[in-house]
């Protein structure tokens, strides 16, 4: 069962075989297949296996991973900023391809912001390039559900701080209480 926040409502997936997925934290033996899956999910940048292994063990109270019979078929991580307490960043959600349309990046989002070690957050921050159209799509609707107004503004810039070498990353910070 999925518990959610009292201030994110959940979606409305359109299918019947929701009790197929698990949704847990992530463990020592998720790194390599979390890895496979955010490699097969462009656009997400892929990082090194050894990144997804720290995801999966330290940072895996907020992390989240959905199995369905027994694959793993999407994945969310996330911390909280070292700087400010109330501010969750999600670094990267990543759902396979034949899973697509179900709600899952949603949900797994409901189920972090429901988790004891995010209570105190108030802020849910995350990056997404211009191109990314599924991020935008998924970070609207949680913006959109938090009846507060979520504010955009540019992160890291093409140009000054990647010499062309990777788009802009827009800074997408929603608040999700008073």
């Amino acid at each position: 069962m999925i518990t959610m926040a009292p201030w994110v409502m959940t979606s409305n997936p359109s299918t019947d075989s929701q009790e197929d997925y698990c949704f847990r934290k992530p463990n020592k033996e998720d790194g390599l297949r979390v890895h496979e899956l955010i490699d097969s999910c462009p656009p997400l940048d892929t990082n090194s296996s050894y990144c997804n292994f720290l995801q999966t063990t330290h940072f895996r109270d907020t992390c989240v991973v959905v199995e369905r019979e027994g694959k793993v078929v999407a994945f969310t991580s996330a911390y909280k900023r070292p700087d400010s307490d109330d501010t969750l960043f999600v670094w990267q959600v990543a759902v396979s391809a034949s899973e697509r349309g179900q709600g899952l990046g949603l949900q797994m989002l409901n189920e972090l912001l429901s988790r004891e070690c995010t209570r105190n957050v108030r802020f849910l921050e995350t990056t997404i390039t211009d191109d990314n159209k599924g991020s935008w799509a998924l970070f609207d609707k949680l913006n959109s559900q938090s009846c507060l107004r979520g504010e955009v503004t540019t992160f890291l810039d093409k140009h000054k701080h990647f010499s062309n070498a990777h788009d802009s990353e827009y800074l997408y910070r929603i608040q999700l209480r008073k």
